[in-house]
């Protein structure tokens, strides 16, 4: 169990890191699907790993992180299907 744990939080971690470095080299928007499905994937799983290693600080952050990761896929599924 604590290998998973690890791999998820190395693949959270990964993501996050992924997700910046597509925004700051322009291969990706802000407001786009994927850029917001990697930050909450990667939230997530590094929430996961922060909170099985009593790491509060860093899995609330990435709570809440996630949060506004999910209500920013609403709009953007909103905005689509209104077209």
């Amino acid at each position: 169990m604590d290998l998973l744990l690890d791999a998820l939080g190395w693949l959270g971690a990964g993501l996050l890191v992924l997700g910046y470095g597509l925004i700051s080299t322009s291969r990706l928007s802000g407001d786009s699907v994927a850029y917001q499905v990697i930050n909450v994937v990667g939230s997530i799983t590094l929430m996961v790993n922060s909170a099985y290693n009593d790491a509060w600080p860093s899995a609330g952050l990435n709570l809440v992180w996630a949060a506004i990761g999910v209500v920013a896929l609403v709009k953007l599924v909103r905005i689509t299907t209104a077209r």
